[in-house]
C-alpha cells in the first residue's frame, strides 16, 4: 500500500513557527505531527510513502530521512513550482494500486485501515474522509433583502458543515484527470471527477480531528495528544 503525504506548503497561517520549520515538523508531544501520521499509516498497512516537499525539504529530508526507523520506505518527491493540493500526485511515479493521500498537518483517531476498506467496498474511484464540524460567529449576522433593507438578524449563529478532514483514497485511474505540471486543488480535481460521472463517496468519521492551521488549533491539538495519546498511537502503550 502506498500514501502520498502533502508537506510542500509554506504553512503561512502557522507563521512565524513556520518560518523555520516546515508545518509537517511542528511538535506534537514529543515527536513531530507527521511522524505520528507516519506512526498511523504504518498501522493500517502502508509500506511505501511519498512526501512531496518544496518549502523548507531539506529540514523535512533531514528528520525523516528514508523512513527505515518506522519500517517504511519513505522518497521524496520536489515541486519546482507550487502545484496546488492535488496537483503534485501527478508526478508521482508507480501509483498502479489503490493510495491514500493525507494533508501532513492532521491529528486524529481516524482508523485509516477502515477508511481503505470502506473505499474498496463503495467501488469508486476516490472516497473523502469526512468530519461534522460546528462554526460558532461570535457576531450578529444580518440578512440582506433588496436595496439595502435589513430581512433578518441573528445573533451569534452557529452552523454545521460536513468538511473534507484532508485525508483521501484513490484509484489510479484518477491521474488520468490530473495534468502534470499543472497547478490544481482538491475541490476542482473532485468536482471534476463528478463532472465526468465518476463515483466519489465520503467516509463520515466523528471521532477526533483536527487541522493544525492556525495557532489555536495547534494549541489545541497539542494539549489534546498529551491526554489522548493511546487513542492516536495505541501501539505505543
Amino acid at each position: 500500500m502506498k500514501a502520498i503525504v502533502l508537506a510542500g506548503g509554506k504553512g503561512t497561517r502557522l507563521a512565524p513557527y513556520t518560518t523555520i520549520l516546515p508545518k509537517p515538523l511542528m511538535p506534537i508531544g514529543n515527536m513531530p505531527i507527521l511522524e505520528v501520521l507516519l506512526r498511523q499509516m504504518k498501522r493500517a498497512g502502508v509500506n511505501h510513502v511519498v512526501l512531496t516537499v518544496g518549502h523548507l525539504a531539506s529540514l523535512l529530508q533531514a528528520y525523516f530521512k528514508d523512513g527505515s526507523q518506522w519500517d517504511l520506505d519513505l522518497i521524496y518527491s520536489s515541486e519546482q513550482k507550487p502545484l496546488g493540493t492535488a496537483g503534485p500526485i501527478a508526478s508521482v511515479q508507480g501509483l498502479d494500486e489503490t493510495f491514500l493521500v493525507t494533508n501532513g498537518d492532521v491529528l486524529t483517531t481516524l482508523n485509516m485501515k477502515k477508511l481503505i476498506a470502506f473505499h474498496k467496498q463503495k467501488g469508486g474511484i476516490a472516497t473523502i474522509a469526512a468530519h461534522r464540524r460546528e462554526v460558532k460567529i461570535d457576531l450578529g449576522v444580518i440578512h440582506w433583502g433588496d436595496n439595502g433593507r435589513v430581512k433578518g438578524y441573528i445573533e451569534k449563529p452557529v452552523y454545521d458543515y460536513t468538511v473534507s478532514m484532508g485525508i483521501y483514497v484513490f484509484e489510479p485511474r484518477v491521474l488520468e484527470y490530473i495534468p502534470v505540471g499543472e497547478y490544481l486543488d482538491f475541490p476542482d480535481l473532485i468536482l471534476k471527477l463528478i463532472d465526468n460521472g465518476e463515483m466519489v463517496n465520503g467516509y463520515p468519521f466523528n471521532g477526533y480531528w483536527m487541522d493544525l492551521g492556525r495557532p489555536d488549533d495547534y494549541m489545541q491539538a497539542n494539549n489534546d495528544f498529551e491526554k489522548m495519546k493511546h487513542q492516536f498511537l495505541p501501539e505505543d502503550d
